[in-house]
C-alpha cells in the first residue's frame, strides 16, 4: 500500500511540473534556434553571407525594434516578407508570439 501511495504522490508530482512547464508557454527561445537562427544569427545579426543572399534582411537591434510593435512581429513572422518564407503553416500562434517576444530580447 505505502509503494501505491508513494507511486501516485509521484505521478501527481510529475504531473504538476508538466502543468506548470505548459502554463508557462513556448519556449521563444528553442523555436528561434530551430526555425530563425540559421538566417537571423544566434544574436539577431544575420551574417554576411545571408546578408549576400538577402539584402532586405534585417538586424534585430534598437532601430529595428522601434519601428515595429509586437503585432507587427507576430505579422511578419505569420506571413513572412521578402525572401523570409511565412510560418503560419509551421509553427503555433502561441509559438510565433513566443518567437516574437524572444527576439526582443536580442536587442
Amino acid at each position: 500500500m505505502k509503494k501505491q501511495l508513494l507511486a501516485l504522490g509521484t505521478l501527481i508530482a510529475l504531473s504538476g511540473i508538466a502543468n506548470v512547464a505548459m502554463a508557462q508557454g513556448a519556449d521563444g527561445k528553442a523555436i528561434y534556434d530551430a526555425n530563425c537562427k540559421k538566417c537571423h544569427g544566434a544574436t539577431g545579426a544575420p551574417s554576411a553571407g545571408i546578408k549576400k543572399m538577402n539584402p532586405k534582411i534585417e538586424t534585430f537591434d534598437a532601430a529595428f525594434f522601434g519601428k515595429r510593435t509586437d503585432a507587427d512581429l507576430v505579422k511578419g513572422i505569420t506571413e513572412g516578407k521578402d525572401k523570409m518564407k511565412p510560418f503560419k503553416d509551421k509553427l503555433k500562434a502561441d509559438e510565433i508570439a513566443a518567437v516574437a517576444k524572444y527576439i526582443r530580447t536580442l536587442k
